[in-house]
Parts: C-alpha cells; sequence; structure tokens
C-alpha cells in the first residue's frame, strides 16, 4: 500500500494551462510559495488556444519578458479578415491599440506555458508537479484546506491556504466544491484539423463563410489548423456523411486545399471540440478559487479564452498576492477577485451570444447562397475606422489588466 505524503504550500493551484501558470508565475515572483499540479505528463495537446493576443502581449512587456517571448517561433497577424462568398473584408484592424505589439501572437499553447514554467523557475517558491491530478478537497468546516492528489509516486496531500481551480471547462475543483455554473448555450460545436501548407496558399489567417458552412483557417507556418465549424450535436451526421463528404465541404470554403484534403485518411485526424458557454454563479468558497474557463467556459468565437485566463490570473496575484505571503487572505479578497472579473467576463459572453444568435446560427441553418454582406460588417467595409471597435475588444477587452505585483528574487 502506497504510503500517504503530504506537503505545504500558500497556493495550490490546480490545472497547468494559462490561467494556472500565469498565477503560479506571478505569485511566485512575488515570494509566495506556490504548487501547480497538473495531470497531464507534458502540455503537448492539438488544438488548444493558440492566440496570444495584445493584451497578454501588454502583461508579457510588463514583466520584462516581451522580447525574449518573441524570440519564439510564432506568427503575427495584424489584421483578421473574413471571406464570406467571394466577398472579403478586414474585421479588425490591430495596428491603432495603444500597446506594443499591435497584433495577435500565433504559438503553439505548450510553447507559451513551456515559456511560463521555464520563467517561473527562477523564483525559488515555484513547483509545478506534472502527472499529479487533483482528486478531492480537504475541509476544516466549511474550509477548504487542501488537496488530495494522484501523482506517480502514489496519493498526494497538498495543505495549502489557498485552493486555486484552474483546471479547465471540465473542471474538477469546481465539480467537488459543487460550486453552481449556468449555462448560456451554444448553438455549434467544431471539428479540428491540420492540412499542410504550401506555397502561393493565401498569406492571412481567414474566417470563410458560407451557406449553411463556417471555416476558420489558422496560419502555423508549415500547416493550417483548421476549424470547421458544425450546428450543436451534429457530429454523428457529419461522421454518418464520411470522410468524403467532409474533404468536399472544406474544399468548397477553401478550393487551394483541393490536393491537400486527403491528409484527411480517417476520423483520427478529427478531433472533435464540444463548445460549451457557462458562468459559476460564485467563484469562491473559503480557502478556495476558480479562474479562467474553471470559473467561466468560453466560446471559441474571437479566440479569447485564454486571454480572458490571463487576465484572471493577473487580478488574481494583484490582489491576494501580498495577504497571502503574510498568511492573512480573507474570504473576501477572493471574492473581490470576482468583483473585479465578473463584468469583463459577462460582457465578453455577452459578445459572444450576440454572434452566436446572429451570425453562426444563421449560417449554419441555411442553405440559400449568401448574397450580400450583414449590415454590420458592410459598415466595417465601408468604414475602416470602425475596424478598430473589434481590434479593440479582441485585443485589449474590457478592463485590461495591468500587473501591480512586486518582484521578491529571493535566495
Amino acid at each position: 500500500m502506497s504510503v500517504l505524503r503530504s506537503i505545504q504550500t500558500r497556493c495550490c493551484i490546480a490545472g497547468g494551462g494559462p490561467a494556472g501558470m500565469m498565477l503560479g508565475f506571478l505569485l511566485a515572483r512575488s515570494g509566495v510559495d506556490v504548487v501547480i499540479l497538473e495531470k497531464h505528463p507534458d502540455f503537448l495537446r492539438d488544438f488548444r488556444g493558440d492566440t496570444i493576443h495584445p493584451s497578454t502581449l501588454e502583461i508579457m512587456y510588463e514583466l520584462g519578458l516581451l522580447e525574449e517571448f518573441l524570440r519564439r517561433p510564432h506568427q503575427e497577424l495584424p489584421r483578421i479578415g473574413i471571406q464570406i462568398g467571394d466577398q472579403q473584408l478586414i474585421a479588425a484592424d490591430f495596428s491603432h491599440l495603444p500597446t506594443h505589439c499591435k497584433f495577435i501572437a500565433l504559438m503553439p499553447q505548450w510553447d507559451f506555458l513551456n515559456f511560463l514554467a521555464e520563467a517561473a523557475r527562477r523564483y525559488p517558491g515555484f513547483h509545478l508537479r506534472m502527472e499529479s491530478e487533483a482528486t478531492a478537497l480537504r475541509r476544516q468546516g466549511d474550509r477548504v484546506t487542501g488537496v488530495e492528489a494522484r501523482t506517480p509516486e502514489g496519493p498526494l496531500v497538498v495543505e495549502a491556504d489557498l485552493v486555486v481551480g484552474a483546471d479547465g471547462r471540465g473542471s474538477t475543483v469546481r465539480r467537488l466544491a459543487g460550486l453552481e455554473s449556468r449555462d448560456l448555450g451554444a448553438p455549434m460545436d467544431a471539428l479540428w484539423m491540420r492540412i499542410s501548407q504550401l506555397p502561393g496558399d493565401p498569406t492571412q489567417s481567414l474566417g470563410r463563410i458560407a451557406a449553411g458552412q463556417i471555416l476558420v483557417l489558422i496560419d502555423r507556418g508549415d500547416y493550417w489548423q483548421v476549424a470547421y465549424v458544425i450546428p450543436k450535436g451534429g457530429y454523428e451526421e457529419i461522421h454518418r456523411r464520411g470522410l468524403p463528404a467532409l474533404r468536399s465541404a472544406i474544399v468548397t470554403l477553401a478550393p487551394f486545399l483541393e490536393n491537400r484534403v486527403v491528409e484527411l485518411r480517417d476520423w483520427d485526424a478529427v478531433k472533435l471540440l464540444t463548445v460549451r458557454v457557462d458562468r459559476l454563479t460564485r467563484w469562491y468558497q473559503p480557502g478556495l478559487l476558480c479562474i479562467g474557463d474553471a470559473a467561466h467556459a468560453m466560446s471559441p468565437i474571437g479566440g479569447v479564452g485564454i486571454n480572458l485566463a490571463i487576465q484572471d490570473a493577473v487580478a488574481t496575484a494583484n490582489r491576494i498576492a501580498q495577504p497571502l505571503a503574510a498568511g492573512r487572505l480573507t474570504t473576501e479578497d477572493l471574492k473581490a477577485v470576482q468583483q473585479r472579473r465578473e463584468f469583463p467576463t459577462r460582457f465578453t459572453q455577452g459578445l459572444q451570444l450576440f454572434m452566436q444568435e446572429r451570425v453562426i446560427r444563421p449560417v449554419l441553418s441555411t442553405s440559400r447562397p449568401l448574397t450580400s454582406l450583414p449590415l454590420a460588417l458592410r459598415l466595417l467595409r465601408r468604414s475602416p475606422l470602425l475596424q478598430r471597435i473589434p481590434a479593440y475588444l479582441l485585443g485589449l477587452g474590457i478592463r485590461p489588466e495591468h500587473v501591480s505585483t512586486p518582484e521578491h528574487r529571493g535566495t
């Protein structure tokens, strides 16, 4: 029988995604001892959010990491384009943002997370435990006092002043805590694939829309990351029609891929992303806080999920680092984090729901050719100045956060 081991820390974070890694880095940078539990052996998972928006790049600048970060392989997207039928337009132009980087950086999420881990290891209080999965919460009365975890070496107890659930939309922590969420609905799911890129392909990432079909192409350098949007629950019907029908649908929207869709040789090359949009009614309990997708699962529209998670992490560190280090963290501090981040979350999800109902659902439910652009898109085409509005909402968001935690190198 395995011996139950126990360690102590100020903060135990369940989940090594963008929210968890950024919060762990910021707390360790501020002199707080922190343990991150990541259930996988590495960060290598396909088709996770790869878009690093200007708001996140600005945080990297404030941390003095931007130049080092941008030396990593990445692509830069200064504009977002949409093609509807044979008409193209620029939906967002980031060149006018008041930031050091006026573009979205496209970088595999595993590279981003590895970069954060490397930066965080410069501080003695940072402890990242891979292949370690939180399985239970420990309590004294109504207060969470730590977690029980499954590790390769056997069961582990992590006693902590604060437990943070940053373990994504399928959060174990929020389920164990019994936190209630509100399902806001989503009319679509997405099939993710990769198809090789060749010289002569389009030079920018594009959304392509036709009757009943939506395709998103993300330039990953030597391949296209492809998202084919389908009606919610429509995967079984797509599967029944077969791969040849899916390949044909992709070619209809992106004819230049005609000689490459054969790379989709079987259904193992097609990953289903079940889209969910929800939000916790309360993000915290005494001794526990949820942030990122664990607190609010986002639609993939705009690729803002990773950046909202980063904003949550910065706001959380700004509020709790000092009282946590001093051993005087209160439930009011956790409540203040939700109060700070709830409006940006509600606003962003509101925009996503608007796009889902006014654009995604009508497109997916029609078989009639799209002969004209919707009014909002026609206005964007006529007035480049209006392109600054979606650029600001996507690039910076509502109430962007700034790092205010101090750096303590320690010994």
